[in-house]
């Protein structure tokens, strides 16, 4: 049996978004013939909240090795608060421990905290392991390069200086690249002359529908909102940004002339946004709710910066009247809670780029409904899309999507996994 070194720096308990792939895998992956080792950091050192119902999800006999990093008290006064810095020196030392066992055949490095892939080149070189890497989102991110300053995430600069040579320095030696949306390869195959396009493998998150079972499970409760109260509840769970400003403001603007056309019906409408920033909670800067007020429809959206608990966010899901999911501006942006707002089977209504992946998918699965924009499109002329597509819904309201779930398959996590390992052997050449 093959093994792999993963390295996931947020993991169960940690509620974060990037640690999905490999919990939803690593069951599957000693089923297909890799056992696996993760190392993560401990939570205590992590700077987002917890959801310990998480750890139920892992396979009992998971081998998850806990590290620490420096305290973000002490770093952020140099500016390095990402975790992916704080525990560099812990990664080098316990990876280097195991790798000198020599009975890893691959590192695969998935996470967003994108500073300890550098790890990967300096392991290869000593110890002759090639590494893969998880692209879930863009590392170096040329994206804001022309936005104006106020729409820049903070200390942009810096941190576009520093992700540019990490970036480069790990990739320079990279053996495979896997990634959620085709756009990034295709970016890394441009910028570095020894990636090419068969040491790649699009590979989208899972759904993993033992989820929803073991929320069945549960007595959680939903502290949102009341479900009888006689409103129409709408949910929105991720992050927010302004490359989704078009989205949202599209669908603002559709609740305005809605506003306009059906008071009866829109004056009921409670629009939650959360978990919209991935700032430490309570330290989160609303993006969505000004917009909102802008347009006249604040009193009907919440805006809710902080994550809830995973399993907490799932019982909104399940909760709620009608789920909506805000696109981005950028076309290689993949939304992977996709998955899990599908299988929550409730009436789904997405706003995304025209050349996104989620519009095929949703055609595919017949699990919502998908207005696309382009990028150069008025938030008003879209948001009338928006308003008819939204208008159909409401009108069905309550019923249950007719979810095509064999065209689902290709999504779920056992299919995810199975390609993860099928592309680990091509990397290691068996």
């Amino acid at each position: 049996m093959k093994k792999v070194l993963i390295i996931s720096p947020n993991f169960p308990p940690v509620n974060a978004a990037d640690m999905h792939r490999v919990r939803q895998s690593i069951a599957f992956f000693r089923q297909m013939g890799w056992e696996s080792t993760v190392v993560a950091v401990e939570p205590a050192f992590i700077e987002m909240s917890t959801d310990p119902i998480l750890l139920e999800t892992l396979p009992a006999d998971a081998d998850i090795i806990r590290i620490p990093a420096w305290k973000a008290s002490s770093t952020r006064k140099f500016g390095l608060g990402n975790i992916g810095y704080r525990s560099l020196s812990a990664y080098y030392k316990t990876g280097s421990r195991l790798l000198k066992s020599g009975t890893y055949d691959l590192v695969y490095f998935s996470t967003t905290a994108f500073p300890v892939m550098v790890l990967g080149r300096i392991w290869k070189r000593k110890f002759s392991v090639p590494y893969i890497i998880d692209m879930q989102d863009p590392w170096r991110n040329d994206f804001y390069l022309d936005k104006p300053k106020s729409e820049r995430p903070p200390k942009f600069w810096m941190a576009y200086r520093m992700d540019k040579y990490m970036e480069a320095f790990a990739m320079k030696k990279v053996d495979g690249i896997i990634s959620v949306s085709e756009g990034y390869p295709k970016t890394l195959i441009e910028r570095y002359q020894n990636i090419r396009p068969e040491m790649c493998s699009v590979i989208p998150f899972g759904g993993a529908g033992i989820d929803f079972e073991i929320l069945g499970k549960t007595d959680l409760k939903n502290n949102l909102f009341n479900k009888e109260d006689g409103k129409i509840n709408l949910v929105y769970i991720g992050r927010g940004g302004h490359d989704m400003n078009l989205a949202v403001s599209s669908i603002f603007h559709a609740l305005k002339n809605g506003l306009n056309t059906q008071p009866e019906v829109f004056n009921r409408i409670r629009l939650f946004f959360v978990g919209t920033s991935y700032a430490a909670d309570g330290k989160g800067i609303k993006t969505i709710e000004p917009q909102a007020e802008k347009l006249g429809v604040g009193h009907l959206v919440t805006e809710i910066t902080d994550r809830l608990p995973y399993f907490e966010a799932m019982k909104v899901l399940k909760d709620a009247d009608l789920l909506v999911i805000p696109g981005s501006t950028d076309t290689n942006y993949t939304a992977s809670k996709l998955y899990p707002y599908i299988l929550a089977n409730k009436p789904l209504l997405a706003v995304f780029n025209e050349n996104s992946s989620v519009v095929n998918i949703l055609k595919k699965t017949k699990a919502g409904v998908c207005v696309t924009f382009h990028n150069d499109d008025l938030p008003g002329d879209c948001g009338e899309r928006v308003l008819k597509a939204l208008k159909d819904l409401l009108e069905k309201l309550p019923f249950t999507p007719e979810t095509d779930w064999t065209e689902f398959e290709p999504y779920s996590a056992r299919e995810a996994a199975r390609r993860q390992v099928e592309f680990f052997n091509k990397t290691i050449g068996v």
